[in-house]
C-alpha cells in the first residue's frame, strides 16, 4: 500500500509583485519532488493592516490542515515582517538572510526602500527591456526581416520549437533583442540558409526538439494534419538539425529543457553580455 502524497500550502508574501520570492521558492520546492505544494500569493503587503490579514490568513489553514505553511518572504519594512512573523508558519525570509550579512560586510545599513528591485518605468534599464520586447515582438517568426541588423541574437529551428517564448523570455528578463526565423521546408530542399539570415551567421543559434514532442504540439495548433504528423515532424527535425551542422551554428534541444536553461546557454553560447548596474 503506498503512501498517501505529501501536500503543503506556500505563501508567497512580498511588499511588492512578489517575483523573487516567488521564483527563489520555485528553485527551492523543486528539489521535493513527491510533495505537492499549494502556493498562495500575497503580494503588496506594505502595511500593518494588510499584514494582519495575512496573519489570520495563515493562522486559519494552519488550524484546519493541522500543520504549518511555509512563508518564503520578501518584506523590507521590518515592523510588517515581525507582525507577519507571529502567525503560524514556517518562514523563509530572503532578505533578512542575505540583506544582513551584506550590511556587515559593507559596514553600513541598507535603505530599507519598498520596490528597489523594480525601478521606475523612467530608468534607462526598464527602457532598454521594453525596447527588446517590442523588438522581439516586432521580429517573430520572420516578421520585419529588414530589422535583423539590430538583433542581438537571432533563433532559427522548425516551426513550434520554443522560438518565440525564448525570444520574449530573453528580452523581458535581460533585455536582449531576439529574433526568430523558422526554417521551413524550402529552405531545406534548397539545402542552405535563407540568404536573408546567411550576413548574420554570428548571431544565429538553433533550437531543435525532439520529433515526438513536436508532433504533439503541433497537434495542439492543427490536430490530424500533415503538418503535426510524426513522418513530418521527424523529416523537418532531422534536416534543420543537418542544416545547423553544416552550418557550424550552436544549437540545442529543447526538449527537457526549461526556458531559463535554453536562455542562459543562449546567453553564454552568442556571448551576449548580460552584466547590469544597479
Amino acid at each position: 500500500m503506498s503512501s498517501p502524497a505529501i501536500e503543503r500550502t506556500v505563501f508567497i508574501i512580498s511588499d511588492g509583485t512578489g517575483i523573487t520570492a516567488e521564483t527563489f521558492s520555485h528553485s527551492v520546492l523543486s528539489q521535493f519532488e513527491s510533495v505537492k505544494f499549494h502556493q498562495i500569493r500575497e503580494p503588496f503587503i506594505d502595511s500593518l493592516e494588510k499584514a494582519d490579514a495575512v496573519v489570520a490568513r495563515i493562522n486559519q489553514l494552519a488550524l484546519k490542515q493541522g500543520v504549518k505553511p511555509i512563508a518564503f518572504t520578501t518584506l523590507v519594512n521590518p515592523l510588517v515582517s515581525t507582525r507577519i512573523k507571529a502567525a503560524n508558519a514556517l518562514f523563509l525570509d530572503l532578505f533578512s538572510g542575505f540583506v544582513e550579512p551584506i550590511e556587515l560586510a559593507l559596514g553600513l545599513k541598507s535603505s530599507h526602500s519598498i520596490g528597489k528591485s523594480h525601478k521606475a518605468a523612467s530608468s534607462a534599464q526598464y527602457r532598454s527591456r521594453m525596447d527588446a520586447i517590442n523588438y522581439s515582438l516586432a521580429h517573430d517568426d520572420g516578421q520585419f526581416i529588414s530589422g535583423l541588423a539590430q538583433a542581438d541574437v537571432i533563433l532559427i529551428g522548425v516551426s513550434r520549437c520554443g522560438k518565440t517564448p525564448t525570444s520574449l523570455y530573453l528580452a523581458m528578463q535581460y533585455g536582449v533583442k531576439a529574433a526568430n526565423f523558422p526554417l521551413i521546408p524550402e529552405d531545406f530542399d534548397r539545402g542552405s540558409l535563407p540568404n536573408t539570415l546567411k550576413k548574420y551567421r554570428d548571431r544565429l543559434f538553433g533550437l531543435t526538439i525532439q520529433p515526438e514532442r513536436l508532433s504533439e504540439v503541433r497537434n495542439e495548433r492543427r490536430p490530424d494534419s500533415t503538418y503535426s504528423s510524426l513522418v513530418q515532424c521527424r523529416h523537418e527535425v532531422a534536416e534543420g538539425e543537418r542544416m545547423m551542422r553544416l552550418e557550424g551554428i550552436p544549437w540545442l534541444s529543447t526538449t527537457s529543457k526549461s526556458i531559463e536553461e535554453i536562455s542562459t546557454t543562449i546567453l553564454q553560447e552568442v556571448k551576449l553580455h548580460t552584466y547590469k548596474a544597479y
